[in-house]
């Protein structure tokens, strides 16, 4: 196995993530793995969760066991290089193989109308979360996290953010606790507007998949409009997701235009590789003939990576980072989530 590069041992919160962070100091590779072998077994029990209630995502029990776990025992310097690279290179690996799970042509079905809806949602929640983050006067780096995560897929899209940008860990920690917290309260707030308006259930599942913001909580929420509302919503809730890579890509290639103008900086690839591979299975699941038992294998690696590294992300959120919560940061999770949800609301009265 080759060298860890790791930056100095620092706070918690004072870590960043990042993909092209500079990394000064050298780590045996064996000190990764208590960490790592900790955070697996919490991805496990992530997937355990949902195999005893369905309802429940894997990714919201590993973050909550996480966050359990991390106060319990309080912080640790042995378990902490191994849950980085869970919160780094596993969350890159479930990101990637997420592709696999989408297919194009579910989404284009939808219709055309409802694609621009969904672009609207992505676009529009990222670009006014920034400016609801700025005048709030929210730090431009927790800002980004928080729209990206509102407006994609919540606690995956905040640490795919984070893995393309220099994110600091008290910011990735409390962009997630936001995305946990606001978004499970909108998989129950949505479904019980939609009862009292008398909205059609396959319109407010079209709607909470244009909004919700975890897709287990969007399954929780579809779930509770009945079946053809739950399959819309999931179909809506993979077409925000599809819209994934081409955020990490411009911002990606934000980061190469002010590595251009500072010299000597080391400018990020042009397309991360995850990103690429996230591309790439998408167009493999559209238009090739994989074999079932091969998505299957997929999809299992792909949840348990994602509900290890988000279990590693729960365990850093401890009472310094839940402390540091700010009440602007609570503001603008707050204004995204409507945001988002008023964007979406067309989606009501285009899918029947």
């Amino acid at each position: 196995m080759a060298t860890i590069r790791t930056t100095p041992a620092r706070a918690p919160q004072t870590r960043a993530l990042s993909a092209g962070a500079p990394a000064p100091t050298t780590m045996r590779p064996s000190a990764i793995w208590p960490g790592l072998i900790l955070a697996v077994a919490g991805g496990a029990a992530g997937l355990l969760g949902h195999r005893l209630v369905p309802q429940l995502s894997p990714v919201l029990v590993a973050i909550v066991l996480g966050v359990v776990i991390g106060n319990v025992r309080g912080p640790s310097a042995v378990v902490a290089p191994g849950l980085a690279v869970a919160s780094r290179r596993v969350l890159r690996t479930g990101v990637a193989l997420l592709g696999l799970q989408l297919v194009l042509s579910d989404v284009l079905d939808l219709g055309w109308a409802m694609v621009l809806v969904i672009v609207a949602v992505v676009t529009g929640g990222i670009a006014g979360g920034l400016l609801f983050g700025r005048a709030l006067g929210v730090p431009p780096g927790r800002r980004l996290l928080i729209a990206c995560g509102f407006s994609i897929c919540g606690a995956a899209a905040v640490a795919a953010t984070a893995g393309v940008r220099r994110s600091e860990e008290k910011d990735v920690a409390s962009a997630v606790a936001l995305v946990v917290v606001f978004g499970s309260a909108a998989m129950l707030l949505l479904p019980a507007i939609a009862v009292v308006t008398g909205v059609d259930p396959v319109g407010a599942g079209a709607w909470a998949g244009g909004s919700v913001h975890e897709v287990g909580q969007v399954v929780v929420a579809g779930g509770l409009l009945g079946g053809a509302a739950l399959q819309v919503a999931v179909v809506v809730k993979l077409g925000r997701v599809l819209m994934l890579a081409p955020v990490l890509t411009a911002l990606t290639w934000a980061d190469r235009r002010r590595g251009a103008e500072v010299e000597g900086a080391v400018r990020p690839p042009l397309m991360p590789a995850f990103v690429a591979v996230f591309i790439l299975g998408s167009v493999a699941r559209t238009w090739l003939p994989l074999p079932g038992p091969l998505l299957d294998v997929a999809g299992f690696v792909q949840s348990g990576a994602l509900a290890a590294a988000m279990f590693a992300l729960g365990h850093g959120l401890d009472r310094t980072c839940l402390s540091a919560l700010r009440s602007r940061e609570v503001a603008l999770a707050a204004a995204a989530s409507v945001l988002v949800a008023l964007i979406a609301l067309p989606a009501v009265f285009l899918v029947s």
